[in-house]
């Protein structure tokens, strides 16, 4: 079932949180889930040089996304979003994956272009989901983040 959430066993013995979304692509990646219900666009919210998120009113100003997995409501912006993530990549400034709610088809091209992971489309809000800080891995293959 799209979007369903289950609980698993970590490795330590933990319960891990299960999301699955009906949208992804990219490798499986592991790291630290910077996460926020605003949106995102590498044109106006990022300063792409220093690696920060630097539009004032972004919940996540000032923070770094470098090698960070953004949890975040629904991308905003177009083309110039979409060659941004490729530069950006191209760089090492750059995500390590991005998680959405919602996400329009030119963001996907830019991620795929940037070889950059991407979920998105699931039942419930995943800002709410995914505590802010939490280790999380984000598996395209199974469609699945899974807050460890």
């Amino acid at each position: 079932m799209s979007g369903a959430t289950d609980t698993t066993t970590n490795a330590d013995g933990g319960a891990a949180r299960e999301f699955t979304a009906r949208h992804a692509i990219g490798r499986t990646v592991r790291g630290v889930a910077l996460v926020a219900h605003d949106g995102f666009s590498a044109r106006y919210d990022l300063d792409r040089i220093a690696g920060t998120f630097s539009r004032p009113a972004h919940k996540l100003v000032g923070q770094s996304y470098v090698g960070k997995i953004l949890v975040l409501d629904t991308a905003k912006g177009g083309v110039a979003s979409a060659w941004m993530l490729r530069e950006m990549a191209s760089r090492g400034v750059v995500p390590l994956a991005i998680v959405f709610n919602s996400v329009n088809p030119i963001l996907v091209q830019g991620a795929a272009f940037g070889d950059i992971t991407m979920l998105a489309g699931f039942d419930g809000d995943i800002t709410a989901q995914v505590p802010h800080g939490a280790t999380v891995e984000v598996d395209p293959s199974a469609r699945r983040l899974r807050v460890l």
